[in-house]
């Protein structure tokens, strides 16, 4: 059992902040997307991906449209110093794209990162100490007054190192480690000592990342503590304000967007969030949020499925079907409310109007997923879905009360099975229920008679394996094929539709029955090239469907044959 919360934890205290701002903005722009799969999401890896697999994702990054990646950390092994310098010796990089390194504040480590960087176009280097309470007594043993040292004399040497190697162009970037768990007064003081060393302006910039390196507040705390900072940098035009939240208490998203409306400008994270621990923030959520809300993330995101299965391949991480966005059940809806909901909201959706389809927040083909798998039915599914999947794979559009008789066949199959129903397995369903011929009668041929004021026909049927020819006169063909059947029904309803098109098209038709001695109805259908022939077939479909559940028109129906 757990432990009372009270006597083991303790509440993050509030940031004192009483004219924030940020609870009354928006997010008007994307941020600058910082991709960190190469660095952080590789640190996360069961077995770190290898060189082949690291290009891959690269170069995945650069075609979505990244263009600040965060390749290694150079320092830490020997694989990952030769892949940046694989990245720089075989002019990997492209023009429009700044690789980043990580490193430590810690003279060989920094000295180590920039020779893995030697005759880069333009690179970040990006270094960092740990600041939080914790980490100061725990950790290092310093106080505030060491922790300072550590980052300013790291911030000396990146500088030093950067103006060794003149013929890249250097952007720095500082990070107070745990930021979100360090006193605000000290993360400032100890920024702003650091870029009193770096000396950046607004033509040449340097980076502050507030990382939430263990997320230990909720994500309105997380957006004062960065509206906080962004009001008392000194030089904040100067400062390029990132942020880097974790996902500990899995909001890490919801940090992301409340740090950005505080002011934050740059968001670094993983495509799917896979950093270390709980993972970090969610790229591929966050960009797609904003396109939800009409905003243009500048990531391209049109083939999520390429980029997904790209991801896993490198990674060796599975995506969770129901991931926003990206899942491969995340456009699909099981539930039968739900899935009414969306075949009419494709119904009514305009093209050329907002979209607006009920429980998809976007369009699936604008991720270049395809509508096939949206609907999809198992036990939970009602009529709705059933009758999308038969319309959308099959272009048959069932009647309203169709749909419900057929659903509950449907069903059936699914309570027995206790297994999902593709399209091709309603069909199936469909075809057993409606078009089957293993029925007690089954069409063979027609033959119609047409004068001014009546109708003949003459049909060729097999009755439980026997051939019979049955006549029957009426007010037109299918009033006259009622009467040759010689059964005590009624057509309630009759509608044909067009299966397929051109020259190979179809008709079908649905037929809807009732009989005296049956509550409610029944329907049949009938597929052929010639709308009477299919017209006939479902009243004989309709008829079998009715004589097979009841005993009493079974009897009529032989007594009525066997005499012919």
């Amino acid at each position: 059992m757990l432990k009372q919360p009270n006597t083991k934890y303790q509440a993050f205290p509030p940031i004192q902040l009483a004219d924030r701002s940020w609870p009354g903005k928006t997010i008007t722009r994307p941020p600058i997307w910082m991709s960190t799969d190469l660095r952080d999401g590789n640190q996360a890896l069961f077995e770190p991906m290898s060189a082949a697999r690291k290009l891959s994702m690269f170069e995945m990054l650069c075609e979505i449209g990244f263009k600040e990646i965060e390749v290694a950390f150079p320092s830490a092994s020997q694989t990952d110093f030769d892949f940046v310098r694989k990245l720089v010796e075989e002019n990997r990089i492209p023009q429009d794209v700044t690789v980043e390194v990580l490193t430590q504040a810690r003279d060989h480590l920094i000295r180590r990162s920039f020779e893995s960087l030697k005759g880069a176009r333009r690179a970040i280097m990006h270094v960092y100490n740990a600041t939080a309470p914790n980490f100061r007594r725990v950790v290092f043993n310093v106080d505030r007054a060491g922790c300072i040292k550590i980052a300013t004399e790291a911030a000396k040497l990146v500088r030093e190192c950067a103006e060794a190697q003149p013929e890249t162009e250097w952007v720095f970037q500082y990070s107070p480690e745990t930021f979100s768990s360090t006193e605000l007064d000290f993360a400032l003081e100890i920024s702003e000592r650091v870029f009193e060393i770096w000396q950046p302006t607004k033509e040449r910039p340097a980076i502050l990342n507030l990382p939430a390196t263990v997320e230990a507040a909720t994500p309105n705390v997380y957006a004062d503590q960065v509206e906080w900072m962004c009001r008392n940098l000194s030089n904040r035009e100067a400062i390029i304000v990132s942020v880097h939240p974790h996902n500990d208490r899995g909001t890490a998203v919801a940090a992301a967007e409340l740090a950005v409306m505080a002011g934050a400008d740059r968001v670094e994270g993983c495509l799917f969030g896979n950093g270390e621990r709980t993972g970090n923030v969610d790229l591929v959520t966050l960009a797609l949020n904003l396109y939800s809300q009409g905003i243009d993330p500048q990531l391209d995101f049109s083939r999520i499925n390429h980029i997904a299965r790209t991801a896993e391949e490198c990674t060796q991480l599975p995506i969770h079907p129901r991931h926003p966005y990206v899942g491969d059940l995340v456009f699909t809806a099981f539930s039968g409310s739900h899935q009414d909901a969306i075949k009419k909201g494709f119904a009514a959706q305009d093209p050329n109007a907002l979209w607006e389809v009920p429980y998809l927040p976007v369009d699936p083909a604008d991720l270049g997923r395809t509508y096939d798998s949206i609907i999809r039915v198992n036990s939970q599914s009602g009529k709705g879905g059933i009758a999308y999947l038969m319309e959308s794979a099959y272009g048959l559009v069932m009647p309203r009360r169709m749909q419900v008789e057929f659903s509950a066949e449907v069903q059936q199959v699914m309570d027995d099975t206790g297994e999902e129903q593709s399209a091709q397995d309603i069909w199936a369903i469909f075809e057993r229920a409606y078009l089957s011929d293993d029925l007690p009668v089954t069409l063979l041929a027609h033959r119609l008679e047409e004068s001014r004021d009546h109708h003949g026909v003459e049909l060729d049927v097999m009755v439980n394996g026997k051939p019979r020819r049955l006549r029957g006169e009426g007010n037109g063909p299918l009033d006259a094929a009622l009467r040759a059947l010689g059964l005590p029904l009624s057509i309630h309803s009759f509608e044909e539709r067009s299966l397929g098109i051109g020259g190979d098209a179809r008709a079908v038709a649905f037929l809807e029955i009732a009989s005296p001695d049956m509550a409610g109805t029944l329907f049949g259908a009938g597929c052929s090239s010639s709308i009477v022939e299919a017209s006939l077939r479902a009243l004989i479909s309709a008829a079998n469907r009715l004589v097979t559940r009841d005993e009493k028109l079974r009897e009529v129906l032989e007594a009525s044959l066997s005499t012919v």
